[in-house]
């Protein structure tokens, strides 16, 4: 399984998790939740409910992904499979992205 934090505008919102066999969660912080002022991440994963599941990349996350000749470049100097939406995902999205959200990588325990 595979973990990143999903932060809005600096601030952990969530956690999107791929699993082991290869479907996707993502999941609300409870501390989120909590401050009625923090918002929707997305239109698609409401806050009516904390968590959600989909045997793809949620669509709000793929869209964030580079395309075409960027995607190559992505992939070839981080030695990612073209495919491996997730990972591209944690190295593109890190720092700078296109709106509020970024995505950092939870580090596996051992």
């Amino acid at each position: 399984m595979r973990q990143a934090t999903i932060f809005y505008k600096g601030k952990e919102a969530g956690i999107l998790k791929q699993h082991d066999n290869g479907s996707f969660s993502f999941r609300y912080l409870d501390s989120w939740l909590a401050d009625p002022e923090n918002p929707s991440i997305s239109l698609t994963l409401p806050r009516s409910q904390p968590e959600y599941h989909s045997e793809y990349l949620f669509p709000f996350f793929y869209n964030m992904l580079p395309e075409g000749a960027n995607k190559q470049i992505v992939c070839q100097a981080n030695r990612l499979d073209t495919d491996d939406y997730f990972g591209i995902l944690m190295n593109t999205a890190r720092y700078d992205t296109v709106g509020a959200i970024t995505v950092k990588k939870i580090k596996e325990s051992k």
